[in-house]
């Protein structure tokens, strides 16, 4: 019975045993993913700044400039590329929309973001744009992948359309949580004007007829969650200006359209905090705790089945069966 019971035990440790690297390194890749139909929005602030003043024409200090980014997953687009690229896609229309401190439009840019919901790779397909103009994206955008490396990542600024590094500058602690703390630069760089501008009759062509350019630099950081590869906390020290400023009859060649440390709004940010370290537990229990707890278990078992059969062939018992049997009938002389 013994025998029986240790042959049962020794089945089912080497099932946990084979099951642990299943679930690490073929059932993870395949789990865990960002759902196509996700929606999120993010208001964040900056307090205070400098903006321009459209009808003098001059920058002025304000109190406050709010941003609201909301990201929206596109679900019909992310059926539809799935068809053709063969492979889980999420689709996010994202919108950055910036308004003064008297609640006036100062700009928006809306996005299409296409990427692979498991490794958050981008995804060439026809509408990928940022303002109304197609991108073909290189690295990451919003969001990190899963269980991120301490390592420099290539990341999308949609106001250059261009990417670059963004370097890992160490690990911190933010609100209780261990995370990776990300850092890029964007030097002043030549960028184009909005598509909606917020003076009413004006277009980005009559501007660049006139001569006027943009130019933006931005210093751009990331408190990353390594397990979710969300970021809990993001800021931006940002400046944007229009030069060849003189041809429309001001004293200086440039003029800032906007400066300031744009910060997310701190009801945003315990709310982030609290919904990633919901979700971190559901990657966990894929990465480490049940495939660890699994590789316990069959070693548990393991041992349970080779003491059980060790009792099975005790000397002792094997000599008491022995002195049971009948000894053989003496043969008749």
């Amino acid at each position: 019975m013994r025998r029986r019971a240790s042959l049962v035990l020794l089945a089912f440790a080497v099932f946990f045993a084979a099951l642990s690297p299943l679930l690490r390194w073929y059932a993870f890749p395949r789990l865990a993913k960002i759902p196509p139909s996700q929606y999120q929005e993010m208001v964040l602030e900056a307090k205070p700044a400098t903006l321009l003043n459209y009808s003098t024409l001059k920058a002025e200090k304000v109190k406050k400039l709010t941003i609201v980014q909301t990201l929206k997953g596109n679900v019909e687009e992310s059926e539809k590329i799935e068809r053709s690229a063969g492979r889980d896609v999420v689709v996010w229309d994202a919108l950055s929309y910036v308004q003064g401190p008297d609640g006036k439009m100062v700009s928006k840019i809306p996005e299409r973001y296409i990427f692979d919901a498991h490794s958050q790779d981008p995804v060439h397909a026809t509408g990928e744009m940022v303002d109304g103009e197609p991108v073909n994206r290189e690295g990451i955008e919003f969001k990190w992948p899963f269980l991120t490396e301490k390592r420099d990542y290539e990341y999308f600024d949609a106001q250059t359309r261009t990417s670059s590094p963004i370097h890992y500058k160490g690990t911190q602690n933010f609100r209780g949580m261990e995370v990776y703390y990300f850092e890029q630069t964007i030097p002043w760089t030549k960028v184009p004007m909005p598509k909606t501008m917020p003076i009413k009759d004006i277009t980005p062509a009559q501007i660049a007829e006139i001569g006027i350019t943009r130019w933006y630099t931005t210093k751009r950081m990331f408190w990353v969650d390594p397990v979710t590869g969300a970021p809990v906390n993001g800021e931006e020290v940002h400046k944007e200006e229009l030069r060849n400023a003189k041809a429309l009859g001001l004293d200086q060649d440039s003029v800032t359209v906007f400066a300031g440390h744009v910060k997310i709004r701190e009801d945003y940010v315990v709310s982030t905090v609290d919904l990633v370290k919901s979700q971190r537990v559901l990657i966990l229990l894929l990465t480490s705790y049940l495939p660890w707890g699994f590789l316990v278990l069959g070693a548990g078992l393991l041992a349970l089945s080779l003491w059980l059969e060790a009792r099975s062939r005790r000397p002792g018992e094997a000599e008491t069966v022995r002195r049971k049997e009948p000894e053989p009938a003496p043969t008749p002389a």
